[in-house]
């Protein structure tokens, strides 16, 4: 491990938002402006193949849930170089991206300058356990932030603001790793997956009606291999992340909607329930999709517009 990645480690373990934000910034410096920016945001420093494998799943997962409604707000957690926010934008939304990087956010916006989308992105920079970020907004999203949330006390008060910025009735998705078991071989300084079991107990005591559970990628090579990659030779560990990587298309492909039990990453759909119990008006401009069906644990997603 090189000395800029232990400063690193070190710096996220502590839990506050200082130590998180040296090391995302770290990874902004090295990443974000390469290509799609994908080592920055989804597997740091890891091979362009590999990356894009796991942006394909959590597209495909995510992509039957962003149908918005022109004029449609959405808050973009942990939002990166803005890769959902402007896929966000370009169909219609007014979207607000936070992260707690500046390189991050000046990637971002200039990613959606490029794009022709700035009319429709504004980014800031801001911690998630002091979230400030106007709304109230129909949609929320974050892709893979909680499970770098390592103090328990930081991650109950990210949900609850993220929840207070949620529009009664409003939606939120989260795309977190969830395991039905812990394998707690894959932990690191910086990234812990938690239970399934635990996330629904934090949703439940936020106020948060739990929907869908979406299954992202349940092939389990990449799981195995992980744990024992830092030891291998480099030419050796790139030689086994393709090949993993060729294995679990398939199988993420066919079985990610089918066994969302057996997905490391789940999505989780889940709706603002408390403030609209109340018959306060609704002044969202989503669209109404079809009814939810009684099921929550299926991956199955409904091709609801927001």
């Amino acid at each position: 491990m090189s000395v800029e990645a232990q400063h690193l480690g070190i710096a996220a373990e502590t839990g506050n938002a200082q130590g998180a934000g040296v090391y995302w910034e770290g990874r902004a410096r090295r990443f974000a402006m390469q290509g799609e920016g994908l080592a920055a945001v989804c597997s740091y420093g890891m091979p362009e193949f590999y990356n894009r494998m796991i942006q394909w799943t959590q597209r495909r997962a995510l992509s039957p849930w962003l149908s918005v409604a022109p004029g449609a707000r959405v808050l973009d957690i942990g939002c990166g170089v803005g890769r959902w926010s402007r896929w966000l934008a370009a169909r219609g939304a007014d979207v607000t991206g936070i992260d707690v990087s500046p390189t991050m956010i000046a990637e971002a916006q200039r990613r959606a300058h490029q794009a022709g989308l700035s009319a429709r992105c504004q980014f800031a920079v801001q911690d998630l356990a002091q979230l400030d970020a106007g709304g109230p907004y129909e949609l929320v999203l974050a892709v893979t932030v909680l499970q770098h949330v390592l103090d328990e006390q930081r991650l109950r008060a990210g949900l609850a603001r993220m929840v207070h910025h949620l529009a009664p009735r409003g939606r939120m998705l989260l795309l977190e790793a969830a395991p039905s078991r812990i394998d707690q071989r894959c932990d690191t300084a910086i990234f812990r997956a938690r239970s399934r079991d635990r996330y629904e107990e934090l949703f439940a005591d936020s106020g948060l009606k739990l929907l869908r559970v979406v299954g992202v990628d349940p092939a389990p090579f990449k799981l195995w291999l992980l744990p024992y990659l830092k030891r291998l030779p480099r030419p050796l560990g790139v030689a086994a992340t393709a090949a993993v990587s060729v294995a679990s298309l398939p199988v993420d492909a066919l079985l990610a909607h089918r066994l969302p039990e057996r997905s490391w990453h789940a999505l989780f759909v889940l709706e603002h329930v408390s403030p609209a119990r109340t018959g306060r008006a609704r002044t969202s401009p989503l669209r109404t999709g079809p009814a939810h069906s009684s099921r929550q644990h299926t991956g199955e997603p409904e091709r609801t517009a927001l």
